[in-house]
């Protein structure tokens, strides 16, 4: 497993940034859709704003801990969340 960016290849860097922004588009869409503001949400969840801002953007990845939390709050099986 690559521990430096200079060992991740482009290819790899542009997959995981597609599947950012398609996790990020999902729990935008269902916040809207139950009509959760970020901050509402970010607290529910135990993140921060600003992170929530930077997951919905594609900007941040989330630790496995926090996606359950997000889905949980959102009332979807964390798997909702991912690529299919």
């Amino acid at each position: 497993m690559p521990t430096r960016p200079s060992q991740v290849s482009p290819q790899r860097a542009a997959r995981w940034q597609r599947h950012r922004h398609a996790v990020g588009a999902r729990i935008r869409a269902l916040r809207m859709e139950r009509g959760l503001t970020q901050e509402a949400l970010a607290l529910a969840s135990g993140i921060s704003r600003n992170i929530l801002i930077d997951v919905e953007h594609g900007r941040r990845g989330l630790l496995f801990e926090r996606l359950y939390d997000i889905a949980e709050v959102l009332g979807v099986p964390a798997a909702s969340l991912l690529d299919s």
